[in-house]
């Protein structure tokens, strides 16, 4: 790891000679899969109270040993130098947290076994470590006051100590006998079958060392719920005030993945008293709380009807008077992160907007929605006194840091990638749209190949999004990237058909009922006119990809609108809609989406339903699918390359048994890539210019 660090460091010191992301090369290379999972990952900024630093986690690859290491590091506004690698990053770092006076910085480390929470200075060079519990800590936050930690870890409930949850974590992993009994569901969630353990919330009370020592309040005790939800539960579920935890969580007794409606809860810091609901007759389903720095107001997120494609209201609520507001009215954009500005007059949000993900501000009083940030995806952002700082990628290239003002102006504060990225000449996107389902305007995205050549045709990529209420729009992707297709040699083709995010909330419901017809036209229809506007795209071959929804959607058009294409790529992809209802860890997604129970509305899931098109599937099919996928469970992968098979056409089956609905692994990733481009090359012919 030191090695790493120094590496980093000397990479560090060779940008202050690097002016731009790209170019500078006397010859441009194409991009490749490696060089996409070689790439640094800049994340989780977040600004000390004063505004004066900026510590974010950037994420390396450790190629040999197969994973990814987190570092800390830190930039002063006050100094002209370039960011820092703190000292304290040896032994891995992440989730970097500011006191409330800005003299100490915490952090998340496993660097004695058990992720802890652990604090240093703007120096980074001591580690100093702040609780020591037997089990892993995979959240936190501090009080304002700084006096209260609270943390979130996940443990039996039915023990009083974290010690006795140990013991019976261990008990269970050296039993020989292996059987696991459920009475209700969730059998598992997304990659991991449950046992015991669920997501707790635990308080303590620091002493004047600013240690969290004896055993933790337990937060939710006797609550039948989870906290931070699983399985991407984080700190934004959760909100600490010098008295209180806010938190969302899913009814009491609820099962995950039946039911969608969480819940906004409050708890005594001293566990004195159980969670209490904030709304409890409200239907809705209110998620990421977050408080206002005096502590007054709590901003949350609230759906009417608990789903993907509804559009949430962004809701502040007076903690003394019980009173709430929406504060986004009639600004039809789906809110996905909310925080406070810092002189608490604005909440910045994020938010999906016409094939990018834009920063929002939105002035509480005037309960007016502006934009800040206009190209690309931003993925994370932090705001304290006087500035604003975001993580925003594009389909240009990976995520960089960027000031905001109020008036929407960036300033790049760092370069990372730059020597990584100055070999390669990406592919321009360009965006177009077109009239789709019901006449009505869809986007999509359209990029040649790298360093392709005017009056020449090239193969396409034709890849399909997830969700479906997802998006393959301006951003930066570890897992689907066109810029790997282009490096490769082939122009890409992406449509946000009916049912994608960034569109409005009748765009995005348009879908449901309606997942074979609707989307299909949309793509039919966007196929054609990209055909029709870039003559370099060669229509005669192509080949369709998609993953999950996308996956389903290839299943789907193998038998409905199979004649475009030469090969065809499976990955994760639903091939059997009944199955699929009763075997995914979230079943009430596909009984909303399609209308209603398998045994109810049998020929609703039929309608769409990829098995009852097999007889006429002719076009090779790549399946791909991950061992631990319990989100589209393997055995819908097995069913499409079964029925491939059976049915005589061209067929292969890429099975990781360590993965799961991501193929996560850098090495794994990169070979991901190298069995597409092996069976696109086989079928679409050789993608050199002709």
């Amino acid at each position: 790891m030191l090695r790493l660090l120094k590496s980093v460091a000397a990479a560090v010191a060779s940008l202050v000679l690097i002016t731009g992301l790209v170019g500078g090369a006397a010859e441009a290379r194409p991009f490749t899969a490696r060089d996409l999972a070689m790439l640094d990952r800049v994340s989780d900024p977040q600004l000390s109270p004063d505004g004066r630093y900026l510590a974010y986690t950037v994420r390396a690859t450790d190629w040999a040993n197969n994973r990814g290491l987190a570092t800390l590091w830190l930039l002063d506004r006050r100094s002209p130098s370039l960011p820092r690698v703190l000292a304290v990053s040896e032994k891995i770092a992440s989730s970097p947290r500011w006191s409330a006076d800005g003299r100490s910085l915490y952090f998340l480390s496993a660097r004695t076994g058990l992720q802890q929470v652990w604090r240093t200075d703007p120096d980074g060079a001591i580690a100093i470590q702040v609780t020591n519990l037997p089990i892993h800590v995979t959240s936190y936050r501090f009080s304002p006051d700084g006096r209260s930690l609270v943390v979130a870890a996940h443990a039996d409930p039915s023990c009083d100590t974290l010690a006795c949850s140990k013991q019976k974590a261990d008990a269970r992993r050296t039993n020989p006998v292996s059987a696991q009994v459920y009475d209700k569901l969730p059998m598992f969630i997304w990659d991991d079958w449950q046992d015991a353990e669920r997501a707790q919330l635990f308080a303590f009370r620091l002493d004047d060392a600013g240690a969290a020592s004896g055993e933790p309040v337990r937060l939710l005790k006797g609550f039948d719920a989870e906290a931070p939800d699983k399985p991407f539960g984080d700190d934004s579920d959760y909100a600490v005030s010098n008295d209180r935890v806010f938190f969302s969580a899913l009814e009491p007794g609820a099962s995950w993945g039946v039911s969608a409606r969480y819940k906004l809860y409050a708890v005594p810091l001293d566990g004195a008293s159980a969670p209490v609901a904030l709304e409890p007759r409200d239907p809705a389903s209110a998620t990421k709380p977050t408080l206002s720095s005096d502590g007054a107001r709590l901003a949350y997120l609230r759906r009417k009807a608990a789903r993907e494609d509804q559009r949430p209201e962004v809701l502040v609520r007076d903690l003394a008077t019980g009173a709430q507001v929406d504060v986004s009215s009639g600004f039809d954009r789906s809110a996905e992160a909310i925080r406070w500005s810092g002189d608490g007059r604005r909440l910045y949000a994020t938010m999906a907007d016409t094939g990018r993900t834009r920063l929002f501000a939105i002035d509480v009083a005037a309960r007016r929605v502006t934009p800040l940030t206009r190209d690309g995806t931003v993925t994370a952002f932090s705001a304290a006194a006087d500035r604003l700082v975001v993580v925003r990628d594009s389909l240009a290239g990976p995520g960089q840091l960027y000031e905001v003002s109020r008036n929407g102006a960036e300033t790049l504060l760092a370069r990372h990638n730059v020597a990584a990225m100055r070999d390669f000449e990406l592919s321009r996107a360009e965006q177009f749209s077109f009239k789709g389902w019901n006449d009505e305007t869809v986007h999509g995205w359209v990029l040649p190949p790298q360093g392709h050549q005017p009056g020449r045709k090239y193969p396409v990529a034709f890849l399909i999004h997830g969700g479906p209420h997802g998006s393959f729009g301006d951003a930066w992707s570890y897992r689907w990237n066109p810029q790997v297709w282009t490096g490769m040699g082939y122009a890409v083709v992406m449509i946000d058909f009916h049912g994608s995010n960034g569109y409005g909330e009748a765009f995005a419901q348009s879908i449901v009922g309606h997942w074979g017809d609707r989307p299909l036209e949309d793509l039919q229809k966007g196929w054609a006119a990209a055909l029709a506007r870039y003559s370099y795209l060669d229509g005669g071959k192509a080949c369709a990809l998609g993953g999950s929804y996308g996956g389903y959607m290839v299943a789907w058009i193998a038998g409905a609108w199979n004649t475009p294409w030469k090969c065809l790529v499976n990955h994760d992809g639903i091939v059997e809609t009944r199955t699929m209802a009763l075997t995914t860890d979230i079943p009430s997604f596909s009984e909303y989406e399609t209308g209603g129970r398998v045994w109810e509305v049998g020929e609703a899931y039929e309608r769409f339903n990829p098995l009852n098109k097999v007889a006429d599937w002719k076009v090779p099919m790549l399946v791909v699918h991950g061992g631990r996928d319990y989100r589209v469970p393997l055995s819908q992968g097995i069913a499409a390359f079964t029925a491939a098979q059976r049915k005589g056409v061209p067929s292969r089956m890429v099975y990781y048994p360590d993965e799961n609905h991501w193929v996560l692994k850098p090495q794994n990733s990169v070979e991901w890539y190298r069995q597409v481009e092996a069976w696109m090359r086989q079928w679409v012919d050789d993608p050199s210019p002709k």
